[in-house]
């Protein structure tokens, strides 16, 4: 079992490109539908990596939080406001770029130099993922009244963010595999 375990390293690591695809070409997907966009607003609007690509008052926290809908819910005022402020453009750009890094990743187990490429990327985008634990307030379970809220209590949010410390591993695997693939070349 150990040798088939370690004679099937190099079909792991395949497998976990692909699984880095389906998580971002389906995380990427939904960035084109109006309830994903909304729900990325509190962690662009207190990103200092991406708070720029929104119009000035999606920044102001009091601001983006009277316009937040539930998800599934249609409020045709805070609709209006996410089109007025490039909520649903900048969501767009956004799917778009991770779609494109999903598909890079995958086509890494064909080009290495892609892989290595798409490795880092990957790895990049879980760091700026992963500040959003320090600058987006809705990572916490708030102080509603109980003891248990601000650190280490994360809320869904944050519960939903933490878990990119695997794709930043993920990343960084593939593209020291890619690496590898490509210093035996030579």
């Amino acid at each position: 079992m150990l040798e088939l375990l370690a004679n099937s390293q190099k079909n792991f690591i395949h497998f976990l490109r692909i699984s880095i695809f389906i998580v971002m070409a389906w995380i990427g997907g939904l960035k084109a539908f109006q309830y994903e966009a909304e729900g990325i607003i509190p962690f662009v609007a207190n990103s200092p990596f991406m708070s720029f690509f929104l119009q000035k008052n999606v920044s102001d926290t009091d601001n983006y939080k009277l316009h937040k809908n539930k998800e599934g819910e249609v409020v045709p005022e805070n609709i209006q406001w996410h089109k007025t402020n490039g909520t649903y453009i900048f969501s767009y750009a956004l799917g778009s770029v991770i779609c494109i890094i999903g598909i890079l990743v995958l086509l890494g187990i064909f080009y290495p130099k892609v892989g290595v490429l798409s490795g880092i990327l990957t790895a990049g985008m879980s760091v700026i993922t992963l500040s959003f634990l320090i600058t987006t307030p809705e990572t916490w379970v708030p102080a509603l009244g109980g003891d248990q809220h601000g650190f280490p209590y994360l809320s869904g949010a944050g519960r939903l963010v933490i878990k990119d410390i695997i794709m930043l591993g993920a990343g960084l695997i593939i593209a020291s595999d890619s690496a590898k693939s490509i210093l035996k070349k030579d």
